[in-house]
């Protein structure tokens, strides 16, 4: 079971592209984007509350795990465990954008759920 709100009324064209803003944004600036949306919008709908929460809580899990494959790099593996990082944030924020400008919510995997 997820804790995607799915209950979220059909969101209008604005919400929707906040949502695939707060997506795209962490492929390209990481975290703030997304923390950005979330602490603007966050009471103002629950679709982009939804959204921009669930792309700061990847961000935030991707940061971790960046910091985990730097300290790897002394052992050479983490430069592949960096690429493969990069490689699963833009394709994921892309996945998460499409179903985001379709009005659904995207639950990405493997994320920590630190923001509630």
């Amino acid at each position: 079971m997820t804790d995607i709100d799915q209950s979220v009324a059909s969101p209008t064209p604005d919400e929707k592209n906040l949502a695939v803003l707060a997506h795209i944004g962490g492929a390209l600036f990481s975290f703030v984007p997304s923390l950005i949306i979330w602490l603007l919008k966050k009471d103002d709908s629950a679709y982009i509350s939804v959204a921009s929460r669930e792309a700061l809580n990847f961000q935030i899990t991707l940061l971790i795990a960046y910091a985990i494959s730097w300290v790897l790099m002394f052992i050479l593996v983490g430069f592949l465990v960096a690429g493969i990082l990069w490689i699963a944030n833009i394709v994921l924020c892309i996945l998460a954008a499409v179903a985001a400008s379709k009005g659904e919510q995207y639950q990405y995997p493997f994320t920590l759920r630190l923001i509630n």
